[in-house]
């Protein structure tokens, strides 16, 4: 049997508050976050839909009253990498979007991000450095 929920508390000065939820699909994948402030009450909502490989392609985030904050939509390639997010606000106006490349080991090289007006504010660069292999006579 799998799990159905997560739930972490914190008891500080006598007092036990749920810090926050994670509950989870028939597929074992989360479905929802629920997330809470210092005093226990509600910060946030986030809930989750996948495709048919169980990645997430769309997360919707809302606010302590169920209200709308955030959505984002997620791309892959034929690979299954990650390679677009946009996140749009509650009007479905686009905040931010993000692209990601890989090299030939699927590994990512690079994320932009632009604005919401598709203007390019940054670029982060990924790069990796191997250890050599040892020989048998070292």
């Amino acid at each position: 049997m799998g799990i159905r929920s997560i739930t972490a508390t914190e008891t500080a000065g006598g007092k036990t508050i749920t810090d926050n939820k994670t509950v989870y699909d028939a597929n074992g994948e989360i479905s929802e976050e629920i997330n809470y402030n210092k005093e226990g009450k509600l910060k946030s909502t986030i809930k989750y839909k996948y495709n048919k490989d169980g990645d997430p392609v769309e997360e919707n985030e809302f606010d302590e009253n169920n209200q709308l904050k955030e959505k984002r939509i997620i791309k892959y390639n034929a690979l299954g990498e990650k390679v677009e997010e946009t996140a749009f606000d509650k009007d479905n106006k686009q905040i931010k979007k993000s692209t990601y490349t890989y090299d030939i080991k699927g590994l990512k090289t690079e994320k932009k991000t632009y604005d919401a007006g598709n203007n390019l504010i940054s670029t982060k660069k990924y790069t990796y450095t191997y250890k050599l292999n040892k020989t048998e006579n070292d």
